[in-house]
């Protein structure tokens, strides 16, 4: 097209600085995966001898100091008499919690260290002293440091088979049977699971598949819906990301244009080696491209990094992501592009997307290059994907800002399944295994919320199912923001739908304890909930179930 001579007949007027606050972020769009700097610590005193929590107390520092780091063995396989066993991670968080009887805060960890989440929950925090509860924060198998050493003869990919969230489940029941049977916990102790994203998805699962374990559950941007066996909107990912990027949320008018222009000029320059090459010093690539697909995939990739951003796009800067992302990040990527170029600015515009993409992809601006041209994958999370959490991504190329449609295709996932993992791709597993939504409409007690800036929020639980399945729409919101510390710059609407969480947690606290022999009374007045303790009462306003 036109615009392959200029793009390298100048050279660029200006060079682009990059943020030098963040740091390197990885994992674009493939559920993106939440990871923390891990460090070492003592860790305090187990929850026994801990002393009482101020509920006004600041939660600033390592969270980790206040609780107790802890092991429990478990079976490798809790369906088969299968030998062997692993060590699994958890902390108990008890400063605030009123032993023996007192409710369990359970934290579903998901793909990453646990201690991600213990640092970030603060929906858990803010509300442990309040209840009494006792906070735990259970890591998933295979992750973190709870992580099965391959058998003799074993290799690594074959000790993956252990790898599920079955087993997973099974891991945090046999975990709450511990800590009732082994630590003090009264037998009849209200449990709610939390959990956000694939740890929302194990909440709403632990309380569908054993309800007798757990009372109640928070699945905060839980994408339940993903599956094949049930009805997708495989394309609905890229649309919202898309919107997000559009001055209707907030964004620079020339970011979706420019996002566009530039994967055409990337398309026409991908199709000669010279232009490849400077294609990889435009973008600022480790390798150029080797062919025009390869050019291709390059575009995909980088305009890909926007669905991370579009997820992690907080009002606040944020480290939960694994860096300190700045405020509204997709808006501080989009304002790179945030002007017409002409067609002898190529140059410019490539170097713009370069900065752009680099909010997530190079978001200390120290790193070299972008190593983005190896399709390979292989994350922990890519082999759940593999073995039973398919969740493919579409993009039609018009309601989007992708400038060519694209279809998954399981036969060939699943020949990179077969070739990298050794496992045989499973479209339809979760859904019939948990039931898709049949089966979350037969369950009880669990609050699916969803931001509308979240694009995972398209394969959410929307519609509240039952007045005890309730739907929470965060207008503004992006992933879990819910599950996160109070700040000034939330909107509204998130903490319209903290409290409304938690009123619901007081509900399932009540009916479980009216069913023990010393329940603690709650006011079942129509506009709030009263829940008395030994040590505390608290009141939480009473919202609609159906509205948030």
């Amino acid at each position: 097209m036109a615009e392959a001579a200029p793009l390298f007949a100048v050279s660029s007027p200006r060079r682009l600085t990059l943020s030098k606050t963040l740091a390197v972020a990885s994992c674009i769009l493939v559920l993106v995966t939440f990871r923390g700097l891990v460090h070492h610590h003592n860790l305090h005193a187990s929850p026994d001898s801990a002393t009482s929590l101020d509920k006004s107390a600041s939660f600033d520092g390592d969270l980790r100091l206040r609780c107790n780091l802890s092991y429990v063995d478990q079976p490798l396989d809790h369906f088969t008499t299968t030998l062997g066993t692993f060590r699994q991670r958890y902390f108990t968080c008890g400063i605030q919690w009123q032993a023996p009887r007192g409710p369990i805060f359970f934290y579903a960890g998901h793909d990453a260290d646990v201690e991600v989440y213990l640092n970030h929950s603060g929906l858990l925090w803010e509300n442990a002293a309040e209840f009494g509860a006792l906070l735990v924060f259970a890591e998933h198998r295979y992750f973190g440091q709870s992580r099965p050493a391959p058998r003799v003869g074993e290799s690594f990919v074959e000790s993956l088979r252990f790898l599920s969230s079955e087993q997973a489940l099974g891991d945090y029941v046999a975990l709450l049977r511990h800590l009732k049977k082994d630590l003090g916990v009264a037998p009849d102790a209200p449990v709610v699971a939390f959990g956000g994203a694939y740890g929302g998805m194990l909440a709403a699962w632990m309380r569908l598949k054993y309800p007798f374990a757990v009372d109640g559950a928070i699945a905060a941007s839980a994408p339940l819906l993903a599956f094949d066996g049930q009805s997708v909107d495989f394309e609905a990912f890229a649309r919202i990301v898309t919107a997000d990027a559009s001055t209707k949320a907030g964004a620079s008018k020339f970011c979706v244009p420019n996002i566009r222009r530039a994967q055409r000029v990337i398309a026409t320059a991908g199709t000669t080696p010279l232009g490849r090459q400077n294609l990889a010093a435009a973008l600022g690539l480790c390798d150029a491209p080797t062919s025009l697909d390869d050019a291709l995939r390059v575009s995909d990739t980088l305009v890909q990094a926007y669905g991370a951003l579009a997820t992690a796009n907080y009002p606040y800067e944020t480290a939960y992501f694994g860096a300190a992302l700045p405020a509204n990040p997709l808006h501080v990527a989009c304002a790179y592009l945030d002007q017409r170029f002409t067609t002898e600015e190529s140059v410019v515009l490539l170097e713009s997307l370069r900065a752009s993409v680099g909010v997530w992809l190079n978001a200390t601006g120290t790193s070299p290059c972008y190593n983005v041209t190896s399709s390979s994958t292989t994350t922990l999370w890519s082999y759940l994907w593999c073995s039973e959490l398919y969740m493919p991504f579409d993009q039609d190329g018009k309601r989007d800002f992708f400038i060519r449609p694209h279809r998954h295709d399981p036969a060939a996932d699943a020949t990179r399944c077969r070739a990298t993992w050794g496992v045989e791709l499973r479209p339809e597993w979760a859904a019939t295994q948990y039931g898709g939504l049949d089966g979350l409409r037969a369950s009880s007690n669990i609050v699916f919320s969803n931001g509308n800036l979240d694009p995972w929020s398209a394969y959410g639980v929307r519609e509240s199912l039952s007045s005890s399945l309730t739907a929470v729409s965060i207008d503004g919101g992006a992933h879990q923001l819910d599950l996160m510390f109070p700040n000034p710059l939330d909107p509204d609407s998130v903490r319209d739908a903290r409290r409304l969480e938690m009123a619901e947690v007081a509900k399932w606290i009540q009916a479980k304890q009216k069913k023990s022999k010393k329940p603690q009374s709650i006011d079942d007045s129509p506009d709030e909930v009263e829940l008395e303790g030994p040590r505390h009462v608290i009141y939480i306003r009473r919202h609609d179930a159906t509205s948030p």
